[in-house]
């Protein structure tokens, strides 16, 4: 089955309401206007129920089949925030909001979301319920698993979740997935090294935490380099350096450097976590400095199940007629982790086409490929629990 009519027909509203949350954006777990528009579209469709609050600021809507003969339960979850970067697109729909963008596309997420929502209501051609799960704080507050933790799953007997998020590597419409890990972990160290400062000319009788801080920096590539299987992804990325000293004459007493570890596999990360401290403290060492490392464990990789892989994969194909099922995992992470952590799933990418990437200023996105994210998730609605 090609993209359903009733979404091509429903294009213009549905783009509608996206362009809304772009012109509106929120960050994190301060999406409550947005929120309250999920909730107002999904009480004009008729879901039958609607539940705020959940995750501090998400939502939860339950669309009942024509029957329930077999007790199935399917979550589709959509993220709501933006981020905190200045647009630049020039778009007549642009944020209103100063310092503040859907640079990643939640926008057509949740409108997505929202256009399958308002069909299922219409339609309930499906054996079961739907529970359809508007999530805040994507980008890097956690939500999905502050919604998991709120007892989401079981409150609402969710057997299995599926998501989805544009791609602009892709054509537009073109769905893409792998069973396993699709995206990585992201975790987050700060390393301090402590020397002795002193005057820049008298370098003998300091301990110059500057040069210690880039060897370690330098030395953290080895890790990628010459401890993990070529064969594996990772990631060892420091991202700030910073010292006590904003004088071209000091020598400065202390460094702080942080960074982010991108892993695919528990092992390695529990590899690069231990690299990272030995490296840091060894190489301070030799200097005659000290280091201190503190590790922040952030989202989990995000592993799709391999026969929900499966399910996906199918109603993908039945809305595009391909689906690229062998896509090579990328090294960015999504919180809907916690949530395949909790139930079986999948997650797929659908292509954006030609657009700037995912948390550039000038990223907008694309408003042609709605009919194919609603089709899909509609679709595994359909097949999922199908009448008999």
């Amino acid at each position: 089955m090609p993209i359903k009519n009733s979404f091509a027909e429903m294009q213009d509203e549905i783009t509608g309401w996206r362009r809304h949350l772009h012109e509106n954006p929120e960050l994190g777990f301060d999406v409550h206007e947005t929120a309250a528009f999920v909730a107002a579209r999904l009480k004009e469709f008729g879901v039958d129920d609607i539940t705020t609050g959940i995750g501090r600021t998400g939502v939860v809507a339950t669309i009942k089949g024509r029957s329930d003969t077999k007790g199935r339960v399917v979550g589709l979850r959509a993220d709501m925030d933006a981020l905190p970067i200045h647009e630049i697109t020039g778009l007549d729909y642009a944020s209103k909001v100063e310092g503040k963008m859907h640079a990643c596309g939640h926008d057509g997420h949740t409108a997505i979301l929202l256009g399958a929502a308002k069909y299922l209501a219409q339609t309930r051609n499906f054996d079961g319920t739907a529970v359809l799960i508007f999530q805040p704080a994507e980008e890097g507050g956690g939500g999905g698993r502050e919604m998991c933790e709120d007892g989401m799953m079981d409150r609402w007997n969710i057997q299995e979740v599926y998501g989805l998020h544009n791609a602009p590597e892709f054509d537009t419409g073109e769905f893409a997935i792998r069973p396993g890990a699709l995206l990585a972990s992201a975790d987050e160290f700060e390393i301090v090294v402590t020397g002795q400062g002193g005057h820049a000319a008298a370098p003998h009788a300091a301990i110059d935490t500057t040069l210690v801080g880039a060897q370690i920096v330098v030395s953290l590539q080895s890790i990628v380099a010459r401890t993990i299987d070529p064969l594996h992804r990772v990631v060892v990325t420091v991202g700030t350096f910073e010292t006590d000293s904003e004088a071209s004459n000091i020598i400065a007493h202390t460094v702080r450097m942080k960074g982010t570890v991108r892993t695919l596999e528990a092992a390695n990360r529990a590899m690069a976590k231990e690299r990272i401290r030995a490296i840091a403290e060894h190489t301070a060492a030799a200097f005659g400095a000290t280091a201190e490392m503190v590790w922040e464990d952030g989202y989990p990789p995000t592993v799709n199940h391999e026969v929900e892989t499966g399910y996906a994969a199918e109603a993908a194909r039945a809305v595009a007629g391909t689906v690229i099922e062998d896509v090579d995992p990328i090294m960015p992470a999504e919180d809907f982790a916690y949530m395949l952590e909790e139930r079986p799933g999948a997650y797929i990418f659908l292509g954006n086409g030609n657009s700037a990437q995912c948390h550039h200023p000038a990223y907008n996105f694309n408003d042609d490929a709605i009919p194919a994210g609603c089709s899909w998730f509609a679709e595994l609605i359909e097949r999922r629990m199908a009448l008999d």
